[in-house]
């Protein structure tokens, strides 16, 4: 899969902080995660609006972003089928083993935040695995192309534990 970083990088370029952020996780060496979230309408609206201050990821799996992602990891925010149109930053992360923690407290914690409704959570009842990531600092852009092609909501383009390759 393949970002245009640079691309990405001059939609920032009016914004200090996500300039000098960007740059300094894009350099060789950079120890910043960088992940791409794929989001529907309306959560992706509501991300960029910062009324949507919680991302969750459920799965029966234990696959991205659970266990790979940081505090002060970069998401960028992709639209269902369609381009890199904002990022976010990740401030704080909380992943569980829903077989210890039962997920109507996860709610209960987190739900104004996750900004769901009954039929979320309720299908949500099998999980066994749960990511919890305090959004700061969204910011539009104007779209970026990613030529992202698999069913995958979430993908790791760099954590921390991995090598950085971009083109």
């Amino acid at each position: 899969m393949e970002v245009e970083l640079d691309e990405l990088l001059e939609q920032v370029d009016g914004h200090h902080f996500w300039l000098t952020y960007l740059s300094d996780a894009i350099r060789p060496g950079s120890r910043i995660g960088m992940h791409l979230a794929i989001f529907a309408e309306p959560f992706l609206s509501m991300v960029l609006s910062g009324e949507k201050t919680i991302e969750s990821r459920f799965s029966r799996n234990r696959c991205a972003p659970y266990g790979e992602i940081d505090d002060g990891d970069i998401i960028l925010l992709k639209e269902v089928a369609g381009p890199i149109c904002g990022l976010v930053l990740a401030r704080r992360i909380w992943s569980y083993d829903l077989s210890s923690e039962p997920i109507d407290r996860i709610r209960h914690r987190f739900g104004p935040g996750i900004r769901a409704d009954d039929e979320f959570w309720s299908s949500r009842a099998d999980a066994l695995y749960a990511t919890l990531i305090e959004l700061d600092a969204p910011a539009s852009t104007e779209p970026v192309s990613c030529d992202k092609r698999d069913r995958r909501g979430w993908v790791s383009l760099r954590s921390r534990q991995m090598a950085f390759n971009f083109t």
